[in-house]
């Protein structure tokens, strides 16, 4: 194989990697609990907090949102990482940590 063309496969890879990475990070990822809905970008960036708790908030009620947001976010997050590397994980464990 020639120079040439392990550059152009290179090149083709990069860019497949890029339009891939640019997909994920303009989707948006919803993370539930059962109070809270979250929707965060592909670079885990919080775009909407919706509370569906309805009624007064009181002091137990609020560590209980409080939870409730947490667990929202971080079932977000899990959705974006499983897209990073259902998308991503074609090119291999040396792509570790870019994204």
């Amino acid at each position: 194989m020639n120079i040439q063309n392990l550059m152009a496969q290179a090149q083709k890879m990069q860019k497949e990697i890029t339009k891939k990475k640019e997909e994920i990070d303009n989707s948006i990822f919803e993370g539930n609990s059962e109070w809270v809905n979250v929707e965060m970008n592909g670079k885990k960036e919080i775009e909407k907090v919706n509370i569906t708790f309805e009624g007064t908030i009181e002091p137990d009620d609020k560590e209980m949102l409080e939870d409730m947001i947490k667990i929202a976010i971080n079932d977000a997050v899990k959705k974006i990482d499983q897209e990073v590397e259902n998308k991503m994980g074609a090119y291999g464990s040396s792509l570790n940590g870019l994204f």
